[in-house]
């Protein structure tokens, strides 16, 4: 038996933006038709954080993976990631396991891509402003991707320390031949009064702006939260939403408290969305929202699109168990 290892470097080499927002098209249209299996995260606290176990199983493709990943709020005072995560690549057939892959970075880029999936179906097409809120990991999977969907020619950015919100501006300049024209913005409302896209990306416990300054046709993705007490957006801008859309409606009625505590109506999810099932955005005044928990499908989705990638281009490191 063999398994291969791959490391975070492996994973982005093999998992490239574009190809990880089809994967989540695929991804959220399986798990919204029905066809998968995926049980209820499981959450396992300890006196210094949580650790998060995700299954999943899709048997039209036959993904099937295991995610593992743990929230600890004090691990950068030791030098460690605040989230550390693997991914278990497991084969439906004989449930040998296949990979061990790098979780931190499969998340960031199809939870990025995920809100890649969200921008494409339900932002204007002539989106080209877009505001960030945060400037951590998700903050740039979440640009890279409205990167990939939308010719975006303008970033606002703002962030709790000016630095973080600096480097990420230095970076983004990097990413592509035509990068957007990025500004330091200083407060919430300037960040979005002008906005076509709004991206939450923090931890924050408490709304990041008021949802009266949006203006209408704005699109708002929010994937910073996933407990019931915490929210990044405020019940204004849930009340002015003409669309509600998420990625599940079972994991957001039991953790998303963007949606919990205003006692928010989901009027899709994603997933129905690519399917035909539900409506998308329907005019270019329209304000939309996607709230994205996270979900297991995505894991073993964009898992198994990088272990077949990584064994087209021999990546990583084959172990051999007797």
């Amino acid at each position: 038996m063999s398994i291969r290892i791959l490391s975070a470097s492996d994973v982005r080499a093999a998992l490239p933006m574009p190809k990880a927002i089809d994967a989540m098209r695929h991804a959220y249209s399986q798990l919204s038709a029905g066809k998968a299996i995926a049980p209820p995260r499981q959450h396992l606290s300890t006196d210094k954080g949580v650790t998060l176990i995700m299954p999943a199983y899709l048997p039209e493709r036959s993904e099937f993976g295991i995610k593992v990943v743990s929230v600890y709020d004090d691990n950068p005072n030791l030098g460690l990631p605040r989230i550390t995560a693997t991914v278990l690549v497991l084969d439906p057939v004989t449930g040998a396991p296949k990979a061990f892959m790098d979780g931190a970075s499969l998340t960031a880029i199809r939870t990025g891509a995920g809100g890649g999936v969200a921008a494409d179906l339900l932002a204007r097409q002539d989106a080209k402003t877009v505001a960030v809120f945060g400037a951590g990991v998700q903050a740039r999977a979440q640009l890279q991707a409205v990167l990939a969907v939308r010719d975006v020619t303008r970033v606002n950015l703002i962030s709790r320390t000016q630095a973080s919100a600096a480097q990420l501006a230095a970076e983004i300049s990097e990413w592509m031949v035509d990068a957007p024209e990025v500004n330091l913005v200083p407060t919430p409302e300037a960040v979005v009064q002008d906005a076509d896209i709004v991206i939450c990306a923090t931890t924050s416990a408490t709304p990041l702006f008021d949802g009266n300054v949006l203006q209408s046709g704005t699109h708002i993705t929010a994937v910073g939260t996933f407990v019931p007490e915490k929210r990044e957006v405020d019940t204004v801008t849930i009340r002015r939403a003409h669309r509600i859309v998420v990625d599940s409606r079972e994991d957001c009625l039991a953790e998303a408290g963007d949606l919990i505590i205003p006692n928010a109506h989901i009027d899709a999810e994603i997933g129905e969305i690519i399917n035909g099932d539900k409506l998308g955005r329907q005019s270019d005044d329209e304000i939309t929202f996607f709230k994205s928990v996270g979900v297991a499908v995505q894991d073993a989705v964009a898992a198994a699109a990088v272990l077949a990638e990584a064994e087209a281009k021999g990546l990583g490191t084959e172990c051999v168990f007797y």
